[in-house]
């Protein structure tokens, strides 16, 4: 499962430099696979094939944001999300429209982190 942050969210940035995945994204700000990973050619997205450079465009515009292409829950980084770890009034939760099993969360940090 991704994690999302909610609209308690008081755009402080704590989280954002915590991600070791870049997931977590400034409101209003486009977002691309290539953001901090290592990853390069294409990707599979929703089952097509994207460029890993394209922008997206921002899943809010009103506060920070988590991608769920790109969340991991820190799986094969740290025991918790960082992101829930540190923020100040716990708007990273878990996301239940975006539910993966471990295997999938470690495979998603697998093929962003060559």
């Amino acid at each position: 499962m991704a994690i999302k942050i909610t609209d308690e969210c008081i755009n402080c940035g704590a989280c954002e430099p915590e991600c070791p995945n870049n997931a977590i994204y400034e409101s209003g700000a486009q977002w691309a696979f290539t953001d901090g990973t290592s990853v390069s050619g294409s990707i599979k997205k929703d089952g097509e094939d994207v460029e890993v450079g394209h922008r997206f465009e921002p899943v809010s515009d009103d506060t920070y944001y988590i991608t769920p292409y790109k969340c991991t829950e820190c799986v094969g980084f740290h025991e918790e999300p960082q992101c829930a770890a540190v923020c100040p009034v716990d708007c990273c939760i878990p996301d239940p429209e975006h539910v993966d099993s471990n295997e999938e969360l470690q495979a998603r940090k697998e093929s962003l982190h060559l």
